[in-house]
């Protein structure tokens, strides 16, 4: 169960939650706070030194798409690696605050639907599409 103490839901950077899941209580990497620009959020989110790739994984077990550690998609590694620790899977309340993470981005790809592919997944699941398991590759995994 989350305990929000800063304005609008959110907390201030630094604060763990608690998040309930069928095994018990999972302690979650602390959410940024999103600002205007990519950026700056990236600034915010952990290394990706060791991840070869990301594998999204639909409910039966499919490999959907992989964001692979090179460069142009490295912020997207970034930011899929950080809903993962985050929330534990990609569902609508992680695709929102992906959305959020990718600034400027999100509005871009709105307007130009195609030219951002990981943030077109993200507005997606946030308007209803179905939830995927997130799955980081190591190097050498």
């Amino acid at each position: 169960m989350a305990i929000y103490d800063a304005p609008h839901g959110g907390r201030p950077r630094g604060v763990l939650e608690a998040r309930a899941t069928t095994s018990g209580i999972q302690e979650n990497q602390a959410m940024i706070q999103p600002g205007a620009t990519f950026k700056d959020n990236l600034q915010q989110l952990p290394a990706i030194d060791g991840v070869e790739r990301i594998d999204l994984v639909d409910a039966h077990g499919a490999v959907v798409a992989s964001i692979e550690n090179q460069p142009g998609k490295q912020g997207s590694l970034a930011v899929y690696q950080h809903l993962k620790q985050r929330f534990g899977a990609l569902d609508a309340e992680a695709a929102e605050h992906g959305l959020a993470v990718f600034a400027e981005h999100t509005a871009d790809a709105r307007e130009r639907p195609g030219a951002h592919p990981n943030v077109d997944r993200l507005l997606a699941i946030a308007a209803g599409g179905a939830p995927l398991s997130i799955e980081v590759v190591a190097v050498g995994g």
